[in-house]
């Protein structure tokens, strides 16, 4: 598996380079992993209501193809895109779905922080705010798009929103828990729990 870091990005290039990997791999191409940041931006996925967009102010609102509803994308939050075949692996979405969040609570308990899945809202939360936000998309027996970690962000433009489509969901990030870790050491860290569960 290929981690790449592409530092900061715009989010719609980023999304057509996935559809255009996953569009051309073959079963021969390597799995990789995308560690990135995204200018502010709010996405919006395939099964998002307009009325989840409270009022976006001047920050661009994009439909993108993965599940899920709107979130908001923002510097200071570490993203994940994991380009994998989910075929030859032998995982199924659920599965998926449940490696991303057990990386991430992985990570947390390496930092002494307790954080949960629910499975009626995916995700990663840590009592009852979400600190980390999944949407996928499956082509081919392969998926893109991935994970977001709440790191050092400006939170407020999740009120901007309904996040994931939930009124009045709490958001906190690790800075928020008091933790005052660089991008770069968290990368280092998910890099690892990643690792770990594939």
């Amino acid at each position: 598996m290929i981690f790449r870091d592409l530092g900061i990005a715009e989010y719609q290039p980023t999304c057509e380079s996935m559809q255009d990997f996953t569009a051309t791999r073959t079963d021969k191409t390597e799995d990789e992993i995308w560690l990135l940041e995204h200018p502010p931006v709010f996405s919006q996925g395939l099964n998002g209501k307009a009325e989840h967009i409270l009022d976006p102010k001047d920050i661009p609102v994009i439909d993108t193809d993965r599940g899920g509803q709107v979130t908001y994308h923002g510097p200071g939050q570490l993203i994940a895109y994991t380009l994998i075949d989910l075929k030859r692996r032998n995982i199924g979405v659920r599965d998926m779905v449940t490696k991303l969040e057990n990386s991430v609570v992985a990570l947390l308990a390496d930092l002494d922080i307790k954080g949960e899945a629910r499975k009626e809202a995916p995700g990663v939360y840590v009592d009852n705010y979400k600190i980390a936000a999944l949407g996928l998309r499956i082509k081919r027996g392969a998926c893109y798009h991935g994970l977001s970690l709440n790191v050092a962000m400006d939170l407020l433009p999740f009120s901007y929103i309904n996040p994931c489509g939930y009124k009045r969901m709490n958001v906190t990030d690790l800075r928020s828990l008091g933790l005052n870790l660089t991008l770069s050491e968290v990368k280092k860290k998910l890099t690892f729990t990643l690792q770990q569960q594939f």
